[in-house]
C-alpha cells in the first residue's frame, strides 16, 4: 500500500506540474489569440476589406491561433503531437482533395474581394454571361441580367478569366456608323449628324465630338461619330441620337443604303 501511495504521489507530483502548465499555456495562449484576431480585425477595417471577406479571414485566423496554441498546450502536458500533425495533414489533405473545385471558388472570392475588380452595381461581361453585379460572396459572383435573370458564376473561373467591366471609370465613349449612299452629300450628312450630337445635353463637351468617313463600303460611305458621355447616360444617349439621325436623314434626302441583290431570269429557247 505504501508502494503504491508512493507511486501515486511521484504521479502526482510528474503528471501535475505537466498538467498545470498545459493549462497556463492554454490559458495565456488562448488570451493572445484573441487579442491578436482583435488587432487584425481593427487592421482590416483600416484597409477597408470588404465586409463580405472579413468575417471569414478572421475565422480563419481565430482557428488557426487556436489550434496552434491547442497543440503547444497538449506538447506541455506530455502528449505526444507528432502522430496527430500526420493524421491532421492527411486528413486535411484529403478534405482538400474532395473540395478542390469549392476550395478554388473560396480562393477567387478572396481575390476578387481584395483586388476589387468589380464591385456591386458595376455591369460585367465575361463572354460568357453579362450583367449587373447584384452580390459578390467568397464562393460565388451572382448577377442579375438585363431582363431580370439571376446568374450564379463560380469565384474560381471568373478569378483567372479576363471579363469587362463597363462602369470602372466615369465616362464612356459612344460609337455610331452611319452609311449614306453615293450619291449623297457628305459634308450635309456629317454637318446634320454634328447637330444632333451637340444638341444633346447628356453629350460631355470634352473630350469634342468626332465626324470621320471611315470607309468607302460595296454599297455605302460609312461616317463613324465618336461622343463622350457619363457612364449611366450611355445607353440612352446611344438609342436616341441613332433614331433622330435615321427620321433627320429621312426628312433631308439623305439615303441609308441596305444591302441589294439584283435577280435576272434568262429565258433558254429549246
Amino acid at each position: 500500500m505504501e508502494f503504491d501511495l508512493k507511486n501515486m504521489e511521484e504521479l502526482i507530483v510528474a503528471y501535475g506540474t505537466n498538467a498545470i502548465g498545459a493549462l497556463l499555456v492554454l490559458i495565456i495562449g488562448l488570451k493572445i489569440a484573441s487579442f491578436l484576431t482583435r488587432k487584425i480585425e481593427l487592421l482590416l477595417e483600416k484597409r477597408s476589406v470588404d465586409v463580405s471577406l472579413k468575417p471569414f479571414l478572421l475565422s480563419i485566423i481565430s482557428w488557426t491561433l487556436k489550434i496552434v496554441v491547442f497543440l503547444a498546450a497538449a506538447n506541455t502536458a506530455g502528449v505526444k503531437t507528432t502522430s496527430f500533425l500526420a493524421v491532421l495533414g492527411s486528413v486535411g489533405l484529403a478534405v482538400g482533395l474532395a473540395l478542390q473545385g469549392s476550395l478554388s471558388n473560396f480562393a477567387g472570392g478572396v481575390i476578387i474581394l481584395l483586388l476589387k475588380p468589380f464591385k456591386v452595381g458595376d455591369f460585367i461581361d465575361n463572354k460568357t454571361h453579362s450583367g449587373t453585379v447584384k452580390e459578390i460572396t467568397v464562393f460565388y459572383t451572382i448577377l442579375k441580367t438585363p431582363d431580370n435573370k439571376i446568374i450564379y458564376i463560380p469565384n474560381g473561373g471568373l478569378a483567372n478569366s479576363s471579363l469587362i467591366n463597363v462602369n470602372h471609370e466615369d465616362t464612356r465613349r459612344v460609337d455610331w456608323t452611319f452609311g449614306i449612299g453615293y450619291d449623297d452629300d457628305i459634308d450635309k450628312a456629317k454637318t446634320i449628324i454634328r447637330e444632333i450630337i451637340t444638341s444633346d445635353e447628356r453629350v460631355l463637351k470634352d473630350p469634342e465630338i468626332v465626324i470621320l468617313v471611315t470607309e468607302l463600303a460595296d454599297s455605302s460611305v460609312n461616317i463613324v461619330t465618336r461622343a463622350w458621355v457619363n457612364t449611366p447616360d450611355y445607353w440612352g444617349v446611344f438609342h436616341s441620337n441613332m433614331e433622330q439621325v435615321k427620321k433627320t436623314f429621312d426628312e433631308k434626302g439623305i439615303s441609308i443604303p441596305f444591302p441589294q441583290r439584283d435577280v435576272h431570269l434568262h429565258q433558254v429557247q429549246n
